[in-house]
């Protein structure tokens, strides 16, 4: 073999090395958040799928008894009135279909109608291929700056040109927080300083973006209660700058909602629904919840994705949402078993 190809394979056998090396890097991280996602679900598992066993032990017919306590268990675990009437009439349906008369025979028809309802569309993370702005919103203490900071983290690493906007300028040392993440992600960062007007950050931090040509531009914003009306109409005029600004970008309006608050984070979403076309949710603080439930109740009542979840403090533990894997480990399935 000449030394040319000898050079050409070698090259060819590295590259297969790499992509397989990546895979399997891949694979580990993915199992390990699974274990820690599990872990983290525990509280939830012992507040939901426990009553749920002793309801299909307890029963011995599948009658309206039956219907009403497993209606029940769903609700009190924060799953919502809206999720947990989808998942019991689809349940019903599938029981008459099947001609099924034990509880026991219906059990699995269950989980995967919780499955169903968090399935998440395709076009969900579109604004990883095209040139975004994301505006992270929420109340105060939700993890908004952490969020960014690893969302940064994670689009880098995928090639993405980033650039981070430091729109906080109400919370002390908010800036210098942001600052310590966008150079953990190797990321250039525009901000203002404390008590500057947050839209002149925005403003400022579009036409950067506009003109270094960045394919993703993150606003960290202001913790804001959802009731303070001056805040939420600040929202607004963000909003209409990046509107006026850069028309051509996709828009994300993600809000990171604390998994631990259940039916108040669903609140706080509704009350942001109203001044910001949400795109997405990302719960945060997953582990040791027992409120888990609330991740199927939101995206059922406001019919809008979850589209990350975090279970801890790195970067890593910050993951797309996979319903797949939720569902799994809420009902401690082992994937790839039924």
């Amino acid at each position: 073999m000449s030394e040319g190809k000898g050079n050409q394979a070698d090259l060819f056998r590295n590259n297969i090395y790499n992509v397989e090396k990546v895979e399997v890097e891949e694979t580990a991280q993915k199992r390990g958040f699974f274990a820690r996602l599990k872990a983290g679900l525990a509280k939830t598992r012992d507040n939901i799928v426990k009553g749920i066993d002793s309801v299909f032990s307890g029963y011995s017919d599948i009658d309206d008894d039956f219907y009403e306590e497993l209606e029940e268990i769903l609700i009190m675990g924060d799953m919502g009135v809206s999720a947990t009437t989808r998942i019991i009439d689809r349940l019903k349906e599938q029981v008459e279909e099947r001609h099924l008369k034990q509880p026991s025979q219906c059990k699995q028809l269950l989980v995967e109608s919780i499955r169903e309802q968090m399935r998440v569309d395709e076009t969900a993370y579109d604004f990883e291929k095209r040139q975004s702005v994301i505006m992270v919103i929420g109340v105060n203490g939700v993890g908004k700056t952490t969020t960014v900071g690893k969302l940064a983290g994670k689009l880098k690493d995928n090639g993405r040109k980033v650039l981070i906007a430091a729109a906080d300028t109400f919370r002390a040392a908010a800036g210098d927080q942001l600052a310590e993440w966008a150079r953990r992600a190797d990321v250039p960062m525009i901000g203002g300083k404390e008590g500057a007007d947050p839209a002149s950050v925005v403003f400022d931090a579009v036409n950067a973006a506009r003109a270094r040509n960045v394919d993703v531009l993150l606003i960290d914003t202001a913790g804001r209660l959802h009731n303070k009306k001056n805040l939420m109409e600040e929202l607004r005029k963000m909003n209409r700058i990046i509107d006026r600004e850069f028309p051509d970008a996709h828009r994300e309006n993600l809000i990171v909602l604390d998994g631990t608050t259940g039916q108040n984070a669903l609140l706080q979403a509704r009350e942001f629904g109203d001044v910001a076309d949400l795109t997405g949710i990302v719960l945060t603080k997953m582990d040791g919840t027992a409120k888990g439930g609330i991740a199927v109740a939101i995206q059922s009542e406001l019919n809008v994705p979850v589209k990350y979840i975090g279970v801890g403090e790195t970067i890593e533990d910050l993951q797309k949402f996979d319903p797949d894997e939720f569902v799994n480990a809420l009902f401690d399935v082992t994937p790839g078993q039924p």
